[in-house]
């Protein structure tokens, strides 16, 4: 993970959207985006998988605007691919995070974490044929 003001203030962000949710395995989802900001190596990655899930989980509360207000467009535009939009497609939404190597890696990762059936119990994602697919493309593309 980088370490940065700018990272400092995405945590702060994170933490702060998701300080009452859980995932599937009962855990603070905190951990996942944390987790995610580990697995790259450079800070606009690191902003964007701290920040990934915000808009999608918490668009009530947070919005792109307030987003580009703190941080570059490259992130705030790896971040509108990272939200999945209602009614498209998942491999459609896909092959869009492809074109962005920003929004690439970290949808890498996500898949990687989100396949880990450690992380629920042991259970396996209902979507796993699907994470499967998705990341195979990414990585081929």
């Amino acid at each position: 993970m980088i370490y940065s003001e700018k990272v400092k203030k995405a945590c702060n962000i994170c933490f702060e959207a998701h300080k009452e949710d859980k995932d599937k395995g009962g855990y603070p989802y905190v951990f996942h985006p944390f987790y995610l900001a580990t697995q790259v190596d450079n800070e606009e990655a690191t902003l964007v998988a701290l920040l990934h899930d915000v808009i999608e989980d918490h668009g009530d509360t947070y919005t792109f605007e307030m987003l580009e207000k703190e941080f570059s467009k490259e992130v705030v535009d790896a971040l509108r691919l990272m939200t999945h939009e209602k009614g498209v497609p998942y491999m459609e939404y896909v092959k869009e995070i492809a074109k962005n190597p920003i929004a690439r890696q970290v949808k890498m990762e996500d898949l990687k974490h989100n396949l880990d059936a450690r992380r629920v119990d042991g259970k396996t994602t209902k979507k796993i044929e699907l994470y499967v697919e998705a990341l195979h493309y990414l990585e081929n593309h």
